[in-house]
């Protein structure tokens, strides 16, 4: 940073409860701190990373997404002090700003990367947001939540397939519960004024699940025709147009306290549009921080079984897919050690698709849930523990910069407590962090880096 115009990487709002722990370990020449271990806000950190590079190359002060913030940082010419403490819950936004060299504060706005844009300008490609609304009673728990005015696409594949993922929330939440023995779900049920909802669970501070989120969610609105004509051919529109569409996905992100048990995220997922143009997509994959083998050949055995079912081009195809899809581009490495993902996936009959994608979201409970149970009670160390976090630090990375489903939802101004709900309690960032060779964590950085067969 020059020293003329030392900047800050801004206020930050915090997304849950999340704990920040900053160790100054040893300084270093002229005010510039090592931090050898850091346990913060994940958002501050991962959106930082990124922002403070864009920063450093345009010499311009930053504003990633502007709106109100909380916990401040202190610029103090080269040396920038985070304050310590715990976030309360609140806007899952940033603000940010620079202090000159007079020591007067001032803000301005900036662009992250070539796809996370400022916030004004994401949302202004999204039609105007509409009213959400809760609809919590129990007797509107299992109402279809699909809009009834939509005239477009297969309404009984779109009824078929929202009645599977209602199914399949219901079960994975049930198994998880039932595993953990303390931790319950807490649903928040909505309705949208222009059509739509969803159901939200999340189960937070579990006995064996640190944090298990799962999100139905069924959209209606407009999509760019750029976005929709590269998945097939508009009829009846043209370029700069917008496109209606109706859209459902169920999403997962499950975390466990035991740093010997693995993460796992699935999505599963159908649009339709006004056009023609139709796909279902998805995948599930792990993100474990040690390397079982015998836990990696379930996971995949379960799921190639699943693909070769249907096409045995799938997992070969799919699981390529998912090594290539869930790389961390500025560190080289993968988020996991992969499963299967796919996109726009169209070329065949829509009930052909539809039974494959549901035999995929199905097959969730038993690709994981022995593996979650073998490790749930293992004993591990400090070292482990910490671990662990700097890993969930990767996944934070990787979900706020690349995932498509989080840029997407930030573009369209959906809820952004859902789409970073993805977002562990807990994660870790330590300066320069070295592993030792030969060890377990080098074992796994290896197949972070150079993707490997497993069965």
């Amino acid at each position: 940073r020059s020293a003329q115009n030392p900047r800050s990487c801004g206020d930050v709002q915090g997304l849950s409860r999340m704990q920040i722990i900053s160790r100054e370990r040893d300084p270093l020449v002229r005010g510039s701190m090592r931090w050898r271990s850091m346990s913060s806000s994940l958002l501050l950190v991962a959106v930082g990373l990124v922002g403070c590079l864009a920063l450093i190359s345009s010499g311009r002060s930053m504003s990633p997404l502007s709106l109100a913030a909380a916990p401040r940082m202190a610029a103090v010419r080269n040396r920038v002090v985070p304050n310590s403490g715990r976030f309360a819950g609140g806007p899952s936004f940033l603000t940010a700003s620079s202090i000159t060299a007079d020591g007067k504060k001032q803000s301005s706005a900036t662009e992250l990367t070539p796809h996370l844009l400022p916030l004004q300008s994401m949302r202004a490609a999204a039609v105007e947001a509409p009213v959400e609304i809760s609809a919590n009673s129990p007797e509107e728990q299992d109402k279809s939540l699909l809009p009834d005015d939509v005239e477009f696409g297969d309404p009984e594949i779109r009824a078929k397939f929202e009645r599977v993922l209602m199914k399949a929330q219901d079960n994975i939440c049930k198994a998880l519960e039932e595993m953990d023995g303390e931790g319950k779900f807490q649903q928040d049920r909505w309705l949208k004024s222009t059509g739509g909802g969803g159901r939200s669970r999340v189960m937070s501070e579990g006995k064996v699940f640190e944090k298990a989120g799962i999100n139905l969610s069924v959209l209606k609105g407009a999509l760019p025709y750029e976005f929709i004509a590269k998945r097939g051919e508009c009829k009846g529109f043209k370029e700069g147009e917008r496109i209606p569409y109706v859209g459902m996905g169920l999403s997962s992100v499950i975390h466990p306290r035991n740093p010997f048990a693995p993460t796992m995220h699935f999505n599963y997922r159908l649009f339709q549009t006004e056009c023609g143009v139709w796909w279902f997509g998805g995948g599930t994959d792990i993100t474990p921080s040690y390397i079982d083998k015998d836990d990696l050949k379930l996971f995949h055995g379960t799921y190639k079984e699943v693909c070769d079912k249907h096409d045995p081009e799938f997992y070969p195809k799919f699981k390529k897919w998912a090594d290539e899809y869930f790389v961390i581009k500025h560190r080289g490495e993968t988020r996991g050690l992969g499963g299967i993902f796919s996109d726009d996936m169209n070329d065949r009959d829509p009930e052909k698709l539809l039974e494959f994608y549901t035999d995929c979201v199905n097959s969730v409970v038993p690709a994981y849930v022995p593996i979650v149970k073998k490790h749930m009670n293992d004993e591990f160390t400090a070292q482990q523990k910490e671990w662990q976090g700097m890993r969930r630090g990767r996944y934070v990375e990787f979900n706020v910069v690349y995932d498509r489903g989080t840029i997407f939802g930030l573009k369209m101004g959906l809820n952004t407590e859902r789409i970073l709900m993805s977002l562990p309690l807990q994660a870790r960032w330590e300066y320069d962090h070295q592993i030792e060779p030969g060890s377990p964590e080098a074992d796994i950085m290896d197949a972070f880096k150079n993707p490997r067969e497993w069965v």
